[in-house]
């Protein structure tokens, strides 16, 4: 379930635990994050937990490199017989 930024909640105590070699968060159901994904950082003494954000796609297609010229579409041969129409 999504929250929305300006819901508030209040704080609670969440339980620590070791995952393998990682320190791992129990999170509480009421904090719950969208998806299975999130980004964290350090400001000072705190981890701050973000959902990741998804790219529409839009935003994809503007951060594709353009096609290099050994990713071009080769020449058709002008020796081919044209398609023939086929009625299905």
């Amino acid at each position: 379930m999504a929250r929305k930024k300006s819901d508030s909640t209040p704080p609670r105590e969440a339980k620590l635990f070791r995952n393998n070699k990682s320190q791992a968060l129990r999170i509480p159901a009421d904090f719950e994050f969208p998806g299975d994904r999130v980004m964290i950082h350090r400001d000072g003494e705190r981890l701050i937990i973000e959902p990741v954000r998804r790219k529409n796609l839009l935003e994809v297609l503007a951060s594709l490199q353009p096609l290099g010229p050994e990713d071009q579409f080769p020449d058709v041969d002008d020796t081919l017989l044209p398609a023939k129409a086929i009625d299905l």
